[in-house]
């Protein structure tokens, strides 16, 4: 077990015991004094408290850093690292104090309070006693006990603090300015309270023990795009509490936070995540480019193990391809053959290759049998550019199907590159498989299952890792198509399409090294999946046997999972908003994405990024109302709640967001108008930007055959090749 889960289920089981001492003896001396031992035998663990894990800054005399705090800010234990000559004048907590050593000498002179406090603003101190707690001991402090600490010697220390109530909740502390009283002051709420953080080497470490991790980049996708690492999911600041349970649903999971440089925005998104119940919590110091100066690799682009992956499969296993210009000839010439976009059907009627039908990776094998049931018919599998293209003409290729298979190189963008037309806004798509087409699918697919090795489960399993979710992350993924989930899902299954699982696995599964288990109606789509997944490298992938029959189903689109409730703001609806608009003063913010922003939004609207709204908010005209926005209204409310804060203007959310809008038969405009800030929110295709497509597209193709040599420098993929037929 790691240092970063040993220490967070010591502190766990202290937190536990400190809760029942305390509802059993209440703030009294007797508390103190059966607590002081517990957090002395907890502090005694120096192995749990590295000293590079608690580093004080250049600068500073001391940092504290939160180990524990409930969920109503009760019961929070700290580490407070401080260097020599580090002090504090006297002061109480206004709740109770446990302070015990794990390296370093820190002294304490306890004092008591002996004025009638008759006077506001003074008092008077008398000396009671004094203590150097290190290691091996600790000091108890009732609420309105005062004491100073200096630490001595020439060694850093470190000094585990337990309190009843967090720091930035204490009401009323004070100090005094000298030892004996005199005048006093209000006691600010520590701005220093930070996260753990963790060298570059620690991460390098934990990516290959082969525990559960989760690497969540906070930044916006865009600026993570530029430059990640390999195994960091994009899980934006802007969106923590509208992603995070569905990425990452294990609250004690272990998991590292990251942005540019380990500063503000990693602190803040890991408290915001640790208020928010995960404990377990890192920052990368030096963030990317920490990460950077420590020799590791640093990658671009999104959904990067997948796409290596996809390089890695033709690489060994010399996947057939075909170039677009004699795929063109062929065409012209009748070749008897049919062809395939392993896209997603948005994405296919955006731009295809014409006479192709859409049929998203996973369903190739389900309905291939019915689209080419000759086996001379040439099958041409393609995507827009690589990946999904080489995954499903393999996948074509392992079910064993009779037909020659390629995969159109470089997909639509090779087409376009190659000065050849596509086709757009086509919606062909494969039909659902015949009583003989499927009975043929499952045939394959119960091949390729005993070849790779896929596992099954029963619902008595899946019962079981559901029980056990608190200690192992357990993700329990429908592959089906869109509608199909729609029409009737498992309770708590997320949508997960296979193809795009494969092709973007980060998406939806946060965790590394956690249990997967996959669900269709009849095991086809599930198994491809599965088979891929292993090759991958995760080891605990499982197909759900007979997953639907008799269950009781969910209908409808796959609910957001909130990591909490948003927060009461003042809100307008949407024809009030109108109103408002027509007779002038008041200004909409729209949190969409950049790109749908841009493709449609409130007449008027200024495009913003959450994480940044507090400082785009000066670049809003006017002084009247600001009216936030978001798809389904609810982003937009945690973000009012957050500019509220920031701006004297009258903050409202948008009732419902721009869904409610639309709703209501209100107009929406396109254009690239009212930027506010960046628009680096996500990463943009070749495609969609608007100049310099072409060059975009040929950049893209040549990273992603780049990648093969890339992740050998980084040395940390457990790609499996398939096992010999």
């Amino acid at each position: 077990m790691s240092i970063m889960d040993q220490r967070h289920a010591a502190v766990v089981e202290t937190i536990g015991k400190v809760r029942a001492i305390e509802a059993e003896h209440g703030v009294t001396p007797a508390a103190l004094d059966r607590l002081k031992p517990l957090l002395t035998s907890l502090a005694s663990r120096a192995e749990l408290f590295p000293r590079e894990q608690f580093a004080v800054s250049e600068g500073q005399h001391g940092r504290i850093y939160r180990l524990a705090e409930d969920a109503d800010h009760r019961f929070a234990l700290y580490a407070s690292a401080g260097v020599p000559g580090k002090a504090q004048p006297p002061h109480n907590h206004t709740t109770w104090a446990v302070i015990s050593g794990v390296f370093g000498r820190e002294h304490n002179v306890f004092y008591e309070r002996t004025d009638n406090r008759a006077v506001p603003g003074e008092g008077r101190l008398e000396k009671r006693g004094e203590l150097t707690v290190e290691k091996g001991n600790a000091v108890g402090f009732l609420p309105d006990d005062f004491h100073t600490i200096e630490v001595l010697g020439s060694e850093p220390s470190l000094h585990l603090h337990l309190y009843g109530l967090s720091l930035e909740h204490l009401p009323g502390r004070i100090n005094f300015a000298r030892n004996d009283g005199g005048a006093y002051k209000t006691f600010p709420a520590n701005p220093n309270i930070a996260q753990l953080a963790i060298a570059p080497g620690e991460l390098k470490a934990m990516i290959r023990d082969g525990e559960e991790l989760a690497i969540l980049d906070v930044r916006e996708e865009g600026v993570f795009s530029r430059g990640h690492l390999l195994f960091a999911a994009s899980m934006p600041l802007s969106h923590i509490e509208t992603r995070m349970d569905a990425l990452v649903p294990r609250r004690s999971t272990r998991v590292v936070v990251v942005d540019d440089d380990g500063g503000p925005l990693a602190q803040t998104a890991a408290y915001r995540l640790f208020d928010r119940g995960y404990k377990n919590i890192a920052v990368l110091r030096g963030g990317v480019e920490g990460w950077r100066q420590a020799g590791y690799e640093v990658f671009s682009g999104v959904f990067v193990p997948s796409k290596a992956f996809g390089e890695f499969v033709e690489h060994h296993d010399d996947t057939p391809r075909i170039e677009p210009t004699e795929l063109k000839a062929w065409m012209d010439a009748g070749k008897k053959m049919v062809i395939l976009d392993s896209r997603p059907m948005d994405e296919f009627s955006r731009m295809s290759i014409p006479g192709g039908i859409d049929c998203p990776g996973a369903e190739l094998v389900y309905r291939v049998h019915d689209m080419a049931p000759s086996p001379d018919t040439l099958v041409v599998v393609n995507c827009a550019g690589r990946t999904r293209s080489i995954i499903g003409a393999q996948s074509l290729i392992n079910a064993g199907i009779p037909n020659k298979v390629v995969a159109l190189k470089n997909g639509t963008m090779g087409w376009h590159l190659a000065g050849l037309e596509l086709a757009h806004g086509k919606t062909a798509h494969a039909p659902a498989p015949s009583a003989q087409g499927l009975a043929k699918a499952k045939a394959a697919a119960e091949g390729v299952g005993r070849r790779f090795g896929v596992k099954s489960i029963d619902h008595a399993g899946v019962q079981r890792f559901a029980a056990e979710r608190d200690k192992r992350s357990f993700y329990l993924l429908d592959v089906r198509t869109s509608e199909e989930y729609r029409q009737g899902h498992l309770p708590g299954a997320r949508h997960a399409p296979g193809g795009q699982l494969v092709q973007s696995t980060d998406l939806y599964v946060g965790t590394r090294n956690s249990r997967l288990v996959l669900v269709d109606g009849d095991g086809v789509r599930a198994t491809m999946t599965a088979h891929w997944l292993l090759q991958m490298g995760w080891d605990e992938v499982y197909v759900l046997k007979d997953a639907l029959a008799g269950q009781k189903l969910e209908t409808g689109e796959e609910p957001v999972r909130l990591l909490a409730e948003p927060p009461a703001v003042a809100t307008i609806a949407a024809g009030a908003l109108d109103t408002a608009l027509k007779r002038g003063g008041a200004v909409v913010v729209d949190l969409d994405t950049s790109l749908a922003y841009r493709a449609a939004h409130i007449p008027g609207a200024w495009f913003a990024i959450r994480a940044r709204l507090g400082r785009s908010v000066a670049t809003l005209p006017g002084d009247g109302p600001v009216v936030v926005t978001s798809p389904d209204g609810v982003n937009a409310r945690f973000a009012a709640a957050e500019l509220a804060k920031a701006t004297t203007r009258k903050v409202l959310a948008l009732d419902g967001g721009t869904a409610a809008w639309r709703k209501a038969g209100l107009p929406l405009v396109a254009g690239d108008e009212h930027w506010a800030d960046a628009h680096d929110d996500v990463w943009y295709k070749p495609y969609d930007n608007q100049k310099g497509v072409e060059q975009a597209m040929k950049d893209y193709l040549t990273w992603e055959v780049a990648l093969v040599d890339q992740l050998k420098r980084d040395g940390d993929t457990r790609f499996r090749a398939a096992p010999k037929a």
